[in-house]
């Protein structure tokens, strides 16, 4: 019985440091930015895409 004890204990920590973690993330700033991800794909960059592989190639 004491380890389901310890066991809400323990996550009760974890979910208070993820809910500390994200008040600090909001604060900071991290969440402003809703406009950029949505448009993102529009500006892909062609050097980061993956190179055929030349195994593959039709002869």
């Amino acid at each position: 019985m004491s380890a389901i004890f310890v066991m809400i204990g323990a996550s009760l920590i974890v979910a208070l440091g993820f809910l500390s973690a994200f008040i600090w993330a909001v604060r900071n700033g991290q969440f402003e930015d809703s406009y950029t991800p949505s448009i993102r794909m529009l500006f892909d960059d062609k050097s980061t895409q993956h190179p055929t592989n030349p195994s593959s190639k039709e002869e």
